[in-house]
C-alpha cells in the first residue's frame, strides 16, 4: 500500500510543479511562494479545526520544524528553474539530488531515520537510474541546473523532517507546521527581495481559481509524505515518487509543448528498471544473499 501511495505522491508532485510554475510566471517567484504557503496553511488549518485538534498543544524539538523552512527553498528553486528549463529537466535534476541525499540518509541513518546500508549489488541498479537521469537531461543552463539539483536535495530533507515531526505529533500537525513555518519564512523573503512594502503596492490580483491549486495539492503531497516516510527507505521512496512524476510529466509536457518526449520516456523506463533491480537486490540482501557495502 505504501508503494502505491508513493506513486500517487509522485503524480501529485508533477501536477503541483506545473501549477506552481504557472503561478510564479503570473506573480513572480516570491509572491508565488507566499501564495502557495498561505493557501496550504489555510487548507490544513480548516482540516485541523474540523477535527478540533490544537497544533500548539505540545512543543517538539526545534529541528523538527525545519521542514517548512526547507520547503520554501524547494519552491523557490523549482519555480526559478521552471522559467528556464523544462518540467522534464527539473524532474531529472530533482531526482539526482534526491537520489544522492536519499542514499546518504539511508546509509548513515541520519536525522534519526532507520539505516538501510547500500549493498554492492545496488550499484548495478544505480547505474541504470543514473543512465535514466542522463537520458532526460536536455537543458543545461548552469544556474537552473544547480537550482533543480538543490530542489531535489531539499525535497528529501523537507519530507524527512516532516516525517519525523509527524511521528512525534500527527500527520495533520506536521503538515500544519510545514506551511506555517514556510509562510513565516517566505514573507521576509518577499519583502527583502521585492523591496519591502513597495511589493504590496505593485500587487495585482489575477482571477482564475485554478491557478492557485498548487498550494492545495501541496497539502495532499505533504500529508501523504508524512504517512509514507517512516515506512519506506528514503532512496526507494525517491524512486517510487519519481516513477509517478516522470510519466505524469510526459503528459504535462505533451500538453504544454504539444510534443511527446522520447528521451523522457526512455529515461523513465531506465529508472523503473533500476528501481526494480534495487528492490529485488535489497530483498535478497535481507535474506542473507548479498553483503552491505561498508
Amino acid at each position: 500500500m505504501y508503494y502505491i501511495l508513493s506513486l500517487l505522491s509522485g503524480v501529485l508532485i508533477a501536477v503541483m510543479i506545473a501549477f506552481n510554475g504557472g503561478l510564479s510566471e503570473l506573480y513572480g517567484l516570491h509572491w508565488a511562494t507566499v501564495f502557495i504557503h498561505f493557501s496550504g496553511l489555510t487548507a490544513i488549518g480548516v482540516i485541523l479545526l474540523a477535527k478540533r485538534k490544537n497544533p500548539f498543544a505540545r512543543r517538539y524539538p526545534w529541528f523538527l520544524y525545519l521542514g517548512g523552512a526547507v520547503g520554501v527553498l524547494n519552491v523557490v528553486f523549482a519555480n526559478f528553474a521552471f522559467a528556464r528549463i523544462s518540467v522534464s529537466a527539473i524532474m531529472a535534476l530533482g531526482l539526482l539530488g534526491q537520489s544522492v541525499s536519499g542514499l546518504i540518509i539511508d546509509h548513515y541513518g541520519l536525522v534519526g531515520m532507520p539505516k538501510h546500508r547500500i549493498s554492492r549489488g545496488n550499484l548495478a541498479g544505480l547505474v541504470l537510474i543514473l543512465g535514466g537521469i542522463a537520458a532526460m537531461l536536455t537543458d543545461f543552463e548552469a544556474v537552473a541546473v544547480v537550482m533543480g539539483f538543490g530542489a531535489g536535495v531539499g525535497i528529501v530533507l523537507n519530507r524527512t523532517f516532516n516525517g519525523k515531526l509527524s511521528e512525534a505529533s500527527s500527520v495533520g500537525v506536521s503538515t500544519f507546521y510545514n506551511y506555517l513555518v514556510g509562510l513565516l519564512v517566505s514573507l521576509p523573503v518577499l519583502f527583502f527581495f521585492d523591496r519591502g512594502a513597495a511589493a504590496l503596492f505593485r500587487f495585482t490580483f489575477v482571477a482564475g481559481w485554478h491557478i492557485y491549486l498548487g498550494g492545495l495539492i501541496g497539502v495532499a503531497v505533504v500529508m501523504l509524505s508524512n504517512v509514507i516516510v517512516p515506512k519506506v527507505a528514503a532512496f526507494h521512496l525517491t524512486m517510487l515518487i519519481f516513477i509517478g512524476q516522470v510519466f505524469t510529466g510526459i503528459l504535462i509536457d505533451a500538453m504544454l509543448a504539444g510534443a511527446f518526449s522520447v528521451r523522457l520516456f526512455i529515461g523513465g523506463i531506465l529508472v523503473v528498471a533500476g528501481l526494480g533491480a534495487n528492490l529485488l537486490l535489497d530483498r535478497s540482501r535481507k535474506q542473507g544473499n548479498f553483503p552491505a557495502a561498508e
